[in-house]
Formats: C-alpha cells, sequence, structure tokens
C-alpha cells in the first residue's frame, strides 16, 4: 500500500458497492484492533454510520479515509450510531463540530449518554465499588476503585445525539432505504440498520445489515448488566440479546456489515451458532451451580478466553458482569434462584 503525503499511512478504505464504503479507525490499546466505520452516500451528503474511538490517531485515519473516499469530515451530513460505546460514539462530536452534522442514536442510549454526561467520574466508581461488592468481590479487587476519585475516563464526556432512531422506521437519508432494528442486549439501545436495496452483486437474502456489535462473524459480543446508578428495573440483557438474534435471523440479509472483524454473509447460520453458545454456557453454568456461587465466584469457574488468574483486572470487572447477566436470565428462567439471607448473595440451581 503506498504512503500518503507527509509519510503517514495510508488508511485501510473498502468499497463495498452500491455507495457504500468502510473505513478502519484504530481503537488504541485494545485487542480489537479497529472499529469498522461505514461511510453511506445519500442525495444530501454522506452520512457514518458509527464514528470510532475518540483519539487524535483515529481521527486522522478517517479524516485520511473519507479524502480517499472523495469527501471530507466536512462534508459529513449526520451519523447514525449503533450504539453508545467510546469505540463507536467516541469522534461523533468532533464530526459534528467540523461539519455540522446531526448525530442519531436509539433514545434508551441517549438516556445512557445523558446520564454519564451529568455523573461525577467519582460517582461512577462508587457505583461499580458498590456493585462489586455486592458480587462478592474481594477487597483486594475493589480497593483501586476506591482510590480512583475524580479523572479521565474514556467515554464519561459523549456527545448527545439531537436525533432518535426509531425502531421499524426508515431513516431521513434521501435517496436511500435504512430501516432501524432495535436490538438490544450489548446495550439496553443497540441497532441494526437494515439497507432495504438490492445487493451489489446481487447476493441471495434481503439487502445488507449493518450489524454493529450484535452479530459478528467470529466473536460473542459482551453480554453484562446495563450499568446504571439510577436504574431501578430489574432488567435481562441476556434475554434481550437473544431474542434480538432472533430477529435479526428472520432478517435473512445478503449480507452483514459489521463493526469488527470482516463482513459476511448467511446471518441465519451465525445467529444458530449464538443461540446454540449461549444455551451451552447457561447449561454449563447450572452445572457450576450446584453449590451456592455468589457472581465472583461464578465468574472465576467460567470458560474465558485464558485462565482467570491472566485476567487483568477491568477485565474481571466485566466478566462479573457478564456472569450477573447469565445469573439473572437463570433466574428469570426459574432455573437458578438467590439463597436467602445471603451476604453477599449467593445463587444455586433449582
Amino acid at each position: 500500500m503506498t504512503q500518503s503525503q507527509g509519510h503517514e499511512p495510508a488508511p485501510a478504505v473498502h468499497d463495498h458497492g452500491g455507495g457504500v464504503h468502510s473505513l478502519r479507525v484504530p481503537i488504541p490499546d485494545n485487542p480489537l484492533g479497529h472499529t469498522l466505520v461505514y461511510v453511506v452516500g445519500t442525495d444530501r451528503g454522506p452520512v457514518l454510520i458509527d464514528t470510532g474511538w475518540d483519539d487524535p490517531e483515529s481521527f486522522g485515519t478517517l479524516a485520511r479515509g473519507l479524502t480517499a473516499c472523495g469527501t471530507s469530515v466536512a462534508e459529513i451530513h449526520g451519523v447514525v450510531v449503533t450504539h453508545h460505546h467510546p469505540d463507536h460514539h467516541g469522534l461523533s462530536g468532533r464530526v459534528r463540530e467540523v461539519s455540522g452534522a446531526w448525530i442519531a442514536m436509539h433514545a434508551a442510549d441517549t438516556a445512557v449518554v445523558r446520564r454519564t454526561r451529568q455523573a461525577r467520574p467519582e460517582h461512577w466508581f462508587s457505583y461499580i465499588a458498590a456493585k462489586l461488592a455486592a458480587a462478592g468481590a474481594p477487597e483486594e479487587h475493589i480497593a483501586p476503585l476506591r482510590r480512583a476519585g475524580p479523572r479521565a475516563l474514556p467515554g464519561l464526556s459523549p456527545a448527545l445525539p439531537d436525533r432518535d432512531i426509531v425502531p421499524g422506521e426508515l431513516l431521513a437519508l434521501p435517496g436511500r432505504r435504512l430501516r432501524a432494528i432495535w436490538t438490544p442486549g450489548h446495550t439496553p439501545g443497540h441497532v441494526c440498520l437494515h439497507l432495504e436495496e438490492t445487493h451489489p452483486a446481487r447476493l441471495p437474502g434481503h439487502g445488507r445489515l449493518f450489524s454493529g456489535d450484535h452479530l459478528l462473524p467470529g466473536i460473542t459480543p459482551h453480554i453484562g448488566l446495563y450499568e446504571d446508578p439510577e436504574e431501578t428495573t430489574v432488567t435481562d440483557p441476556l434475554g434481550d440479546y437473544l431474542d434480538s438474534l432472533e430477529r435479526v435471523g428472520r432478517l435473512a440479509p445478503a449480507e452483514v456489515l459489521p463493526a469488527h472483524q470482516h463482513p459476511f454473509s448467511d446471518a441465519t447460520a451465525r445467529v444458530g451458532e449464538l443461540l446454540t453458545h449461549h444455551e451451552s454456557r447457561l447449561t454449563a453454568l447450572l452445572a457450576l451451580l450446584a453449590e451456592p456461587l455468589t457472581p465472583w465466584q461464578l465468574a472465576e469457574r467460567m470458560e474465558w478466553n485464558r485462565p482467570w488468574h491472566q485476567i487483568p483486572h477491568g477485565s474481571r470487572t466485566i466478566a462479573v458482569s457478564e456472569a450477573e447477566a447469565h445469573l439473572r436470565r437463570l433466574v428469570k428462567l426459574g432455573r437458578a434462584e438467590a439463597e436467602a439471607g445471603s451476604e453477599p448473595v449467593r445463587y444455586v440451581a433449582v
């Protein structure tokens, strides 16, 4: 690949046909490597699906990629955000500052963004520390969070969207048919976007699906509890995710354009693999719950991509949230229950 002027690496840009390009925007210090940001041409100008991480290198890559597509950040007409996580929504505000573009997001994730902007960092750390204590985490894991105090964290000042993505409706993209499909699970307001147009290579199926993090070719997305200090409703993120998977499977798109890894076909088969994976995992967790366990103890015993002692501090916190999401699903199905009077609470199979 040739180098652009100034000896910066040329951006990784791919033409998917039919007025759709993708840009590989790097995520700093993250094993995922990059976010696939999609550029969709419309009669009013290009629209981005996600924007990537808020980082100078990432913004530079985005800008060079748009130049390679024959446009620029200043010409962006709008930004459609699949969900609020910083590797997707991070650069939305910067793009809006340069271009005046609108930003659209599902109302459930916009509510998360609004609360995040209002919360002080120390409030967030206190909330996480209390949740971990209730889950049975040892003091040596919680102590760093108690000492954290006010400091900058990625995603704590995200751009506030100015448009709602309404499930089931076509987005206001002149000249295109892009329909919003609400797919909660990874976040409460995650959306996939169904491009209801003939596939440019005429692959069999129904259009193309921008799947965000909901449906990925080789990764099972993280499904943890919806973290919200103000939430009082007992949510079921894994149940939401499984229902959303089945809804996407029924669409039977010709091709899936995910936010990580690479495009793929046969969404129905991939949905089947993920449904089977989660059912197998729930069955395995029930076997572990033959004895009463706290969420932390369950996370220690679950299968991850590496042994528990090799999992770093932040990833352990995420793992416990995932264990809790699976526990909540089992409780809702009547296959597990909390042990009365236990503190921290322990769960056991029934």
